[in-house]
């Protein structure tokens, strides 16, 4: 996590995007590049044969901050990534003019709602700016006090298009907000675009608390982080707003600048911060894995990651695509004769179709065939070539014939009888290429149906791209 920023303007939804390179670059394509490196990764103007080189390198460090494969050229990904609405701090610290450590010398701190939006009533925004407030306060020596006139250190407003500040609003969508770092003056405001549609929980809009959170950030002396599970990740995901909890990495930077919250008895832990996962940790254990029209998902916790295979995957969080899908989950597989992916947790589980939620959805347990004694399983694969879909439960298996609509008989059978060479509990599972990858801890076991033998042993990180 940084200690630096300037000014902040949020970006908008996260967007389902592919992979892969652009084959002919446009001019506009050209023109987006050279204005968005300028913008946010201090690109200056190159003649000669230096001029390409310099700008193979700022696409590089756009890249690497955002997570995606190195390559100092535009693939889709990245393209994707610099067409979205984002933050108007750049990303690099040199283009920072606060410096380093920029924090309030002092812990008591005053807001002023200035004015309203709209599309809440008074009283919810007066609850959703005392919430996002409190999620720093509670990690920090930080007490907030509002009051209703004068000069507060914490100015908040509502505009829309030109509002007095020189950073002029876009309009629906693209900048949702934008906020000060500490200083004196307009340091520490935080104005919210009056054009965007905001909520108090529905997700038909932009939630304001997950966005004046991540600008009260701005406003105490935080810039942008790289971990895409950070409520400074400059990047719009939807949480439930009702079971938030502050982030390890933002709970890192901001007591970096301001401490740790001495009132809190240790003897009371509050909520266990969340820590994003990470995907080359050699004792990762998945939560699932499953297929959605020729990538690969991998869960783990609240997260997932997207791979092609080709290039590194990707890490998002699971509600940012789906919010009314479980986190932890404990298993997922794709049925593609149903085109739909299928996630279980406990005794529910829920269809997508493509990036959809399918109504009519969570469904009981057993609505996928499975014998009412069964109260959780572990991991699900669908074999294209039979059929059937296999369902794991510890050590033990059923197969369910999908043409059929039946559990075929003779199951459940343990796992080692039906794939030997495997062992332990199966963790998670997906078929690629014809042969099964069988997920036990951090080992997967790549089995040949065919021969009936395990072909290799790998790591996580053989999917992963490590």
């Amino acid at each position: 996590m940084k200690a630096y920023s300037q000014l902040c303007l949020l970006i908008g939804l996260v967007i389902a995007v592919h992979s892969g390179p652009i084959s002919r670059p446009t001019e506009n394509n050209d023109a987006l590049v050279q204005s968005y490196l300028k913008k946010f990764y201090n690109l200056t103007e190159e003649t000669g044969k230096g001029r390409t080189s310099h700008l193979s390198l700022k696409i590089a460090e756009m890249q690497k901050f955002f997570g995606l494969t190195v390559t100092g050229n535009v693939d889709q990904e990245t393209l994707q990534v610099m067409l979205k609405p984002r933050c108007g701090v750049p990303d690099v610290a040199g283009y920072s003019t606060f410096g380093e450590g920029l924090k309030w010398q002092k812990n008591q701190l005053t807001y002023r709602i200035v004015n309203y939006t709209p599309d809440m009533s008074t009283s919810e925004v007066d609850d959703v700016i005392q919430r996002a407030l409190q999620v720093w306060a509670k990690v920090t020596p930080l007490k907030f006090t509002r009051i209703n006139s004068g000069e507060a250190d914490i100015m908040i407003s509502f505009g829309a298009g030109s509002h007095g500040d020189f950073y002029p609003f876009d309009g629906p969508d693209g900048t949702l907000a934008h906020a000060f770092a500490p200083s004196a003056g307009i340091g520490g405001d935080a104005h919210f675009d009056d054009d965007e549609l905001f909520t108090f929980r529905s997700t038909n809009g932009y939630i304001l608390f997950l966005v004046a959170a991540h600008e009260f950030g701005h406003s105490l002396g935080l810039s942008h982080s790289n971990d895409p599970g950070a409520l400074m990740y400059p990047m719009y995901s939807y949480r439930d707003p009702d079971k938030f909890v502050l982030p390890q990495d933002d709970v890192k930077g901001i007591q970096s600048l301001y401490g740790s919250n001495t009132d809190v008895s240790p003897d009371e832990p509050g909520p266990t911060a969340p820590v994003t996962p990470n995907g080359c940790d050699p004792s990762l254990v998945l939560d699932a894995v499953s297929t959605l029209r020729g990538e690969k998902m991998f869960f783990k916790d609240s997260f997932f990651w997207r791979s092609t295979g080709s290039d590194k995957a990707d890490q998002y969080l699971i509600k940012s695509f789906w919010p009314d899908a479980p986190n932890n989950i404990d298993a997922a597989y794709e049925s593609t004769a149903q085109d739909k992916v299928f996630l279980f947790k406990d005794q529910k589980v829920w269809a997508l179709f493509g990036y959809d939620l399918v109504k009519g959805y969570p469904k009981a347990l057993s609505s996928v065939g499975l014998p009412s004694k069964v109260k959780k399983i572990s991991a699900a694969l669908y074999d294209e070539s039979t059929g059937k879909t296999l369902f794991f439960t510890d050590n033990n298996y059923y197969s369910y014939d999908e043409k059929k609509k039946m559990m075929d008989k003779g199951y459940p059978k343990l796992v080692e009888q039906g794939f030997p060479g495997v062992s332990g509990k199966i963790t998670a599972a997906i078929q690629e290429r014809g042969l099964y990858y069988l997920f036990s801890g951090t080992r997967v076991f790549e089995y040949s149906p065919s021969s009936k033998k395990v072909t290799r042993i790998l790591s996580n990180s053989y999917f992963l791209q490590c």
